[in-house]
């Protein structure tokens, strides 16, 4: 680092002396030619500079790696509100289960009252149970189904913990369009940034990601247009891990197997 440090030194050294030497024979080419030089090797200097935050935030994205690697399963109730025009359209509440390598399973509270899906079936469709009068009918769909996806695209098997870690570590480096912004409260961290969108090509999003500061893992998300107008939000509420799964909680073709 420094033999790189003192070459580029030396070059600015001599670029300076050559300008002045061809501003005083009044040649404009070269100094052009060595002005460009000089704005390169500046951009070079300035090209490793950390952005900001960015050994905490880089701190913050090993301890929920670090964090989530431990998760063998967890279940949460999720909350999840979709808006249009900052108003909001859809409410979703459900308890989810999950457990590695990937073995999930939804139970719907709002709205579809009992409804159950689980995902993977044996052939890699999504195995539902609805609830109320149809309890006795099962599906099996594929992933590609509307009633998988949110208004953005987002699937059903794109809702875990482990990718959405993996996506606030993407917002939060290679995918960051805007200053990183970080505050506190009492239980969570909240980091606010705007990056490319998790789900829609071409778009920006403002994404403002809530950790929980006990285990390092989510504790929910809100996404907003760039100036500042809600999409969506989604809170993971009453997370546990470990827990005790039966055998058959990810199958449903007998019971309900709660």
């Amino acid at each position: 680092m420094r033999r790189r440090k003192s070459v580029y030194t030396s070059s600015k050294r001599q670029c300076i002396q050559a300008m002045f030497s061809a501003l005083g024979s009044r040649n404009i080419f070269p100094f052009i030619c060595l002005l460009v030089l000089l704005m390169t090797v500046a951009g070079d200097l300035h090209a490793g500079l950390s952005p900001p935050y960015g050994e905490q935030i880089m701190d913050i994205i090993t301890k929920m790696e670090t964090a989530y690697e431990k998760v063998e399963e967890y279940q949460a109730e999720l909350k999840v509100s979709e808006y249009r025009n900052g108003q909001i359209i859809e409410m979703k509440r459900f308890r989810y289960t999950f457990k590695k390598p990937y073995h999930l399973r939804i139970d719907m509270e709002s709205p579809h009252a009992g409804t159950v899906l689980v995902y993977p079936d044996k052939t890699g469709k999504v195995t539902v149970k609805p609830g109320g009068w149809a309890g006795f009918l099962e599906l099996h769909l594929s992933l590609d189904n509307a009633f998988f996806k949110n208004i953005v695209g987002q699937r059903m098997d794109q809702t875990d913990l482990g990718l959405l870690v993996r996506n606030i570590a993407r917002s939060l480096t290679d995918q960051r369009r805007g200053t990183i912004k970080i505050s506190e409260q009492e239980c969570c961290l909240l980091i606010e940034v705007l990056a490319v969108d998790h789900y829609l090509s071409g778009v920006l999003t403002l994404y403002r990601f809530s950790i929980d500061k006990m285990r390092w893992l989510p504790a929910g998300v809100e996404e907003f247009t760039p100036d500042g107008i809600i999409k969506r939000k989604g809170i993971i509420l009453n997370l546990r891990t470990p827990i005790a799964l039966p055998d058959d909680f990810f199958r449903i073709e007998r019971g309900d197997n709660q």
